[in-house]
């Protein structure tokens, strides 16, 4: 009998527990044998997100072991575009990997997400005040059960512009909030919309995660101000701001206050440039090559997270339909970068080295993908500035991108090999031209070369689907 946990509906229950109750060592085998027998990519994609969402809480942090629910979609969009032979082994690496953060959390906290409490869940016309008024109150029981109500009651476009008014608001987890939002939204889009209930239910207790922290509508908190900040600026942007002009002057101006200036001292530059006529586009290329140069002057954790956090930030602005809200989430993206150099300064061993300095190095590059795919492995800086002067050569970039993703399919051991790949690969077409060389050729300081050690699922993954 079915304890006080949630449980799915619709055909995928029986698939969910599947995973959740087999053994780690047999459950690639076990899945490879539903999908022989008949079990789609679409189930397997929906059982592998619900068994996350059911077994893995967004705390302490919207990270960690929370990894096994925020990598799902990238998997997705690594095996949509990877070769069809190897279609699986994105997704099969998820698999293993959830069973590691399921073991995690039942040896911390035993956690499982509960049915949610029926006798307090309002009324349809009382689901969204409720949900708002939780939502900037920070109240984690009267928003749980607003949310069952939302879902129930409001169609997805509105929910989406209601959680996308929140997911971006602090700096708190480092962007994975809003990467949160972004993964799970274009994962529904692809599994039944009818088990949207508790991914929403999860997504509303990450946002209003604030672990360390008292409550930030009663405080003011580093994390929380340039959201606040961004409010006033975004509503003195006039209305004909999208039909501006390019301006490479202009991002090359903002990539110099996102390496030196304030969160709110970059907004307000922005800002002031949309007024001025300069496209919102010319902002985000800033946003997206001033990420990679952090990543340059530190690779590792929070320079990846920096793109990745780009990335989800850029999904929500182009999704929403509030045009006010699409002011705030640039100005909040622009906001962001700064916080994250902050961050990565606190870390210490940041270069003194900036974007405009990497341009006027030079490298002798080489036509053969597998030559810059051996020294991506070897040497980072080499190989960036390879890169660079391989596509400036005309070569065709989207050759560089299937090698790239097809090495993280080979040697992918960890959920940000594949966050952060799917999400700057996927952003080499949200940057302008002038601009998409030199993001791709940053964005391999964080990239698999082919000299990297293989990951052990690989043979036991395509073994396992062709017994």
């Amino acid at each position: 009998m079915e304890t006080g946990r949630v449980v799915y509906k619709g055909q995928i229950e029986p698939l969910v527990k599947l995973i959740e109750n087999t053994e780690r060592r047999q459950l690639l085998e076990k899945v490879a044998d539903r999908i022989r027998s008949g079990t789609s990519y679409q189930e397997v994609l929906s059982a592998l997100l619900l068994a996350g969402v059911r077994n893995v809480q967004p705390r302490p942090s919207v990270g960690f072991k929370f990894h096994t629910v925020l990598v799902v979609n990238s998997c997705h969009l690594a095996s949509l575009h990877g070769p069809d032979e190897d279609r699986w082994l994105p997704i099969f690496w998820a698999l293993d990997y959830f069973k590691s953060a399921q073991a995690d959390e039942a040896r911390k906290s035993g956690w499982q997400m509960q049915a949610v409490d029926e006798s307090r869940v309002p009324a349809p016309e009382k689901a969204r005040s409720l949900f708002v008024d939780a939502m900037e109150t920070w109240d984690v029981e009267q928003a749980d059960v607003a949310t069952a109500a939302l879902v129930r009651s409001c169609g997805s476009n509105e929910l989406f512009d209601l959680y996308a008014n929140y997911a971006v608001r602090d700096f708190r987890s480092i962007g994975h909030k809003a990467i949160f939002l972004a993964n799970a939204w274009r994962t529904l889009q692809v599994i039944e919309w009818q088990n949207a209930e508790p991914v929403l239910r999860s997504l509303t207790f990450a946002i209003l995660n604030h672990e360390g922290d008292g409550n930030p509508a009663e405080s003011d908190y580093e994390v929380d101000r340039p959201w606040r900040a961004n409010e006033p600026l975004a509503s003195e942007i006039p209305i004909d701001w999208q039909s501006g002009d390019l301006s490479g002057t202009v991002t090359r101006e903002l990539i110099a206050s996102m390496r030196q200036d304030s969160p709110v001292d970059v907004s307000k530059s922005a800002q002031q440039a949309i007024i001025d006529g300069v496209n919102p586009q010319s902002v985000w290329d800033a946003v997206f090559v001033s990420a990679g140069e952090l990543l340059m002057r530190q690779p590792g954790i929070v320079g990846l997270h920096g793109l990745t956090t780009a990335n989800a930030v850029h999904y929500l602005y182009q999704q929403t339909r509030d045009a006010s809200l699409r002011k705030r989430l640039l100005l909040q993206a622009c906001a962001f970068n700064p916080l994250f150099r902050g961050s990565a300064e606190g870390r210490g061993n940041l270069k003194q080295l900036s974007y405009s300095e990497w341009k006027e190095q030079s490298e002798d590059s080489t036509n053969e993908l597998s030559e810059l795919s051996e020294n991506i492995s070897r040497d980072k800086m080499k190989a960036s500035l390879q890169v660079r002067e391989y596509l400036n050569r005309g070569n065709n970039p989207y050759e560089l991108i299937d090698e790239a993703r097809r090495q993280v399919f080979l040697r992918g051991r960890n959920t940000h090999d594949y966050k952060y790949s799917s999400a700057v690969l996927e952003d080499f077409n949200s940057v302008s031209p002038e601009w998409r060389n030199d993001f791709l050729a940053l964005s391999v300081f964080n990239l698999k070369g082919s000299g990297d050690s293989m990951s052990n699922l690989v043979d036991r993954t395509r073994d396992a689907l062709q017994s």
